[in-house]
Formats: C-alpha cells, sequence, structure tokens
C-alpha cells in the first residue's frame, strides 16, 4: 500500500478508504458480525481508513465495537449534519448541535477522539463562522484532530478558509465530493480549490452508488428503485466503459475505482464494500495501474470537468431546489 498524506494535516492515509455506509443493518447488511470481518479483513489489506456518519442508522455502533483493539490503527472519519431524528435542531452546523453530534459520536464509536470530523452536508442556515468556531475548539480539546466538509461548492470551499484566516479560526483540513468515470465535475472548480488550500479529498461514490460494479446492462435498466440508475444518458455511457473495460482485461470495478486515485488531487476513494465477496473483489484491484492511453480513451467517452447526470445522493444548492430562489415575482418578470 502506498500511503498518501491527507492535505497539509500530516496525516498517512491509504489510496482506498473503506466506506461504511452498508455496515448499517437497516439498508445494508444485516449481519454485524460480518461487517466486522469485512473491516478487519480491509485493514489486514492495509488500508487504514475507515468513513462513516452518524446520519448512517447503526453503523458508528457497529464500527466502533469492530475496532475495539485497533482503534490505534485507523484513521477514523466521521459526519454529522444530515438529520438523526425528528428533531429539527437534530441536524445541520449549528454550534448547539456539533457539541451534542460529536459527543454521540465518541459514544457509539467507543473512542476519545476522531480523527477527522466533517460536515456531512452544507448547511445554508447556519453561519460559516459559528460552524467553524465549534470546530476549532473541538480541535483545541483534542477531541477531534481534523476537520472536513461534504458536497461543498466551491465558492463555500473559499469563504470557509476566508473567514477561518480573518477569525483566527482553523479551515476545512478535508473535501469529500462525489467522484467517478461518471461525475467528473470536481475536475473544474472543487479540486483545483482544494489543492490551493492544501486539502485532502476523499471522494465517494466512485463506482457511481452501482452503474459501475459491471452488472449487466439490462439488469441496470430495471433498477426502478433508484432515478440515477434509470438515466439513460448514464447508461448508454456506462456500455461504453464496459466495452473499454473488456478491452483493456479488466473487471469494470477495477477500472473505475483506479481512475479515481489517479488524478493527483485525490487522495483516497471510498470503497462501500458491503459483502466478504464485494471486498475481495476491490482489493484484488489495488496494483492496477491504467495507462496514459487509457485514461486518453477515458476522457474521450467523458471529457474532463464533465459529469453525465447525477447521482440521487448529490447535494444541491438551495437555488436549484427551491424555486422562490431562482424566480422573480410573477409581476417583475417582464422586460
Amino acid at each position: 500500500m502506498q500511503y498518501r498524506t491527507l492535505g497539509r494535516t500530516g496525516i498517512k492515509v491509504s489510496p482506498f478508504a473503506l466506506g461504511t455506509l452498508m455496515f448499517a443493518t437497516s439498508i445494508g447488511n444485516a449481519d454485524p458480525e460480518d461487517s466486522a470481518r469485512v473491516l478487519h479483513k480491509a485493514l489486514d489489506a492495509g488500508i487504514n481508513f475507515v468513513d462513516t456518519a452518524d446520519a448512517y442508522g447503526d453503523s458508528e455502533e457497529i464500527v466502533g465495537k469492530a475496532l475495539q483493539g485497533r482503534r490505534d490503527d485507523v484513521v477514523l472519519a466521521t459526519k454529522f449534519g444530515r438529520p438523526t431524528g425528528q428533531d429539527p435542531n437534530h441536524q445541520g452546523a449549528s454550534r448547539r448541535w456539533i457539541v451534542t453530534a460529536v459527543e454521540n459520536s465518541l459514544r457509539r464509536l467507543r473512542t476519545d477522539h476522531i480523527d477527522l470530523y466533517q460536515l456531512h452536508r452544507p448547511d445554508p442556515g447556519t453561519d460559516l463562522e459559528e460552524t467553524l468556531a465549534a470546530l476549532t475548539d473541538l480541535l483545541r480539546s483534542g477531541k477531534v484532530r481534523a476537520i472536513g466538509a461534504s458536497g461543498t461548492p466551491a465558492s463555500d470551499i473559499v469563504e470557509a478558509h476566508w473567514i477561518a484566516e480573518r477569525h483566527g479560526l482553523t479551515g476545512f483540513h478535508t473535501e469529500q465530493p462525489v467522484y467517478s468515470l461518471l461525475n467528473r465535475g470536481i475536475e473544474r472548480e472543487i479540486l483545483p480549490v482544494s489543492r490551493r488550500f492544501g486539502m485532502g479529498t476523499l471522494v465517494w461514490g466512485p463506482l457511481g452508488q452501482g452503474l459501475l460494479t459491471g452488472r449487466p446492462h439490462d439488469e441496470l435498466r430495471r433498477a426502478a428503485l433508484v432515478r440515477h440508475l434509470n438515466d439513460e444518458t448514464r447508461l448508454d455511457v456506462v456500455a461504453k466503459f464496459t466495452a473499454l473495460a473488456a478491452e483493456a482485461g479488466l473487471p469494470m470495478t477495477h477500472l473505475a475505482m483506479a481512475f479515481t486515485i489517479a488524478h493527483p488531487d485525490v487522495t483516497s476513494a471510498l470503497l462501500g464494500a458491503r459483502t466478504m465477496t464485494h471486498l475481495d473483489d476491490l482489493l484484488a484491484g489495488l496494483d492496477v495501474t491504467l495507462s496514459d492511453d487509457l485514461l486518453d480513451r477515458i476522457d474521450e467517452i467523458v471529457p474532463p470537468g464533465t459529469d453525465v447526470g447525477t447521482l440521487d445522493q448529490a447535494y444541491q444548492p438551495p437555488a436549484l431546489q427551491q424555486p422562490g430562489l431562482r424566480r422573480r415575482p410573477l409581476a417583475e418578470r417582464a422586460a
């Protein structure tokens, strides 16, 4: 395993990180003991970066129990901000919630510190200064060792670092955006901005949340429960990558994972193995290196900086979701 430095933190992490959404018994592996075996095998293979979140059902509890006796070998990351219940204050990035959420995560993870504590999604309702002040206090207390965010627009990354510099706070050390063969939009601004501020980048969705697993094309078209699995444009592009992978003699999963970590501004890519079979398949691709010719072929299918559709879970700014933020009142629309 060739470890990489997580931004300017000095923390060394593996290029593949283990995402644990699928450890949650309600939506992933129903057997916590099997999830523990998956985690242990990943660690034995040299993966030292584990990512979870308080909104992932019981994932934190399962990870915390499984890491007993091996905690010091792991760079442990978790996230806060997404709803964890019906209470409107049990979410977001306010100081009130952050100081509660971190204690809850520490208890569930059975640890006295979190190596990387991340804002799961931007919170437009909370001032960034309040969020960074609360996170800076956690850093100073030793409860967290680095702070990051996920799904953050480039302008918000710049604003966060400007606020931190102006008010003597700590800016985000990392960003966690979506990135895959199908979603390369972060190459335009997110990755260059992250590089400018010395941030590490932990990318999610490298397998297109199922589209790049090598499943038969017709089977993907029948997957009617998730919107991005029925995007015909995305499915047509997947077919091209399927043919390219076959020509290169690679499983689709190996092509997809190797592509994400080939970018010089990507620190680690999250693999979300639900079962030991899934993990074994991904571990078999640890040594895969994509040639320049193959990367050029990929660029021809999906040009750099281009997104082919969006994932259902991708963050959308309020102006895209709320009509009132992108439409003038009816009486003011005419010239």
